[in-house]
């Protein structure tokens, strides 16, 4: 444990994590402000400090995971011609389901003060599923450039079955059930056809 008075580096991405164990652990009803805190190491009071309370936190921590997974998105384009198609894509889609995904976005979900958080963060522009969307729209408008998709797939369409499957199985997965990422990954290859 940190001692008090001493500052904690990275305070929030410790916390962050010390949230994603405890509800992949124990589930999203074992996240409180105290389970946190003593899965991080720190004092008691170091959630509050900065944040407004759990609500925030939670809010923060499923904003932080989509702004993450948008910049991976965004990284596909300089990933066209490399690899393969559905390799690059998995990598970007499959990091929404990282560090309890569908648990984190239950967990929100069941917090109406951080869904609404959430919810008007993306409304004024914070990186989710659109912006997500977008990049795998544009990266498979370049495979397809290359020749590496099918001129008969849509890379629109394909993107939104893309994102649009994962934020289903995102809100629909829970801890215990069977995993969502090998549907994923099928899914994937059959739209991009590699």
């Amino acid at each position: 444990m940190s001692p008090r008075g001493v500052a904690t580096p990275d305070v929030r991405e410790r916390l962050f994590a010390a949230a994603e164990r405890v509800v992949e652990r124990d589930g999203p009803g074992a996240l409180t402000s105290r389970a946190v805190t003593t899965e991080a190491g720190c004092a008691k009071g170091l959630l509050h400090a900065h944040f407004e309370g759990l609500d925030a936190f939670v809010a923060e921590l499923c904003l932080d995971r989509f702004a993450r997974t948008a910049v991976k998105a965004r990284e596909l384009s300089g990933r066209a011609g490399q690899g393969t198609v559905a390799r690059n894509l998995d990598a970007v889609v499959l990091a929404l389901f990282d560090s309890g995904g569908p648990a984190l976005s239950g967990l929100a979900m069941t917090r109406p003060a951080a869904a609404s958080r959430v919810r008007a963060a993306l409304e004024g522009g914070a990186p989710g599923f659109t912006a997500i969307e977008e990049a795998v729209t544009g990266y498979l408008e370049a495979e397809q450039g290359l020749g590496r998709v099918a001129a008969t797939v849509d890379p629109r369409t394909a993107a939104l079955a893309i994102v649009g499957t994962a934020h289903h199985l995102l809100m629909t997965s829970r801890p215990g059930t069977a995993d969502p990422r090998p549907a994923m990954t099928r899914l994937v290859a059959t739209v991009v056809h590699t």
